[in-house]
């Protein structure tokens, strides 16, 4: 796995080395986990019937949002957090034969714990 800079700031750029994609104000890059292949009784899913996983791990954060004073409003995730989203939220994008997806920090349900 690549590895993450370490920022104490909020509203710098962290992101893994080799990302080619940076998100821009409060949006977060995240890949999605893959789903699972097999069902208990080791029968084997095709990619038309897996589920759009809703765990994924972030990749790069953008550079902030201000709130009405001007102060940055921090993020609520980190580079390598794996986190929960909607099904179907924010934008897909494929660079490099990589899929991502585009979220605004917002629409981060929760953070799951290792």
């Amino acid at each position: 796995m690549a590895q993450t800079q370490e920022l104490n700031n909020p509203g710098q750029k962290e992101k893994h080395q080799n990302t080619p994609l940076q998100p821009l104000s409060n949006r977060v890059l995240i890949r999605r986990l893959e789903a699972e292949e097999s069902l208990k009784g080791g029968i084997l899913l095709p990619d038309s019937a897996k589920k759009k996983q809703e765990q994924a791990e972030v990749i790069a954060l953008g550079n902030g949002k201000k709130d009405k004073e001007g102060n940055l409003i921090p993020f609520s995730v980190k580079v390598g957090d794996i986190v929960l989203i909607d099904k179907y939220s924010g934008q897909e994008v494929t660079v490099n034969d990589q899929e991502y997806v585009i979220v605004n920090n917002d629409d981060l349900i929760a953070v799951i714990e290792k």
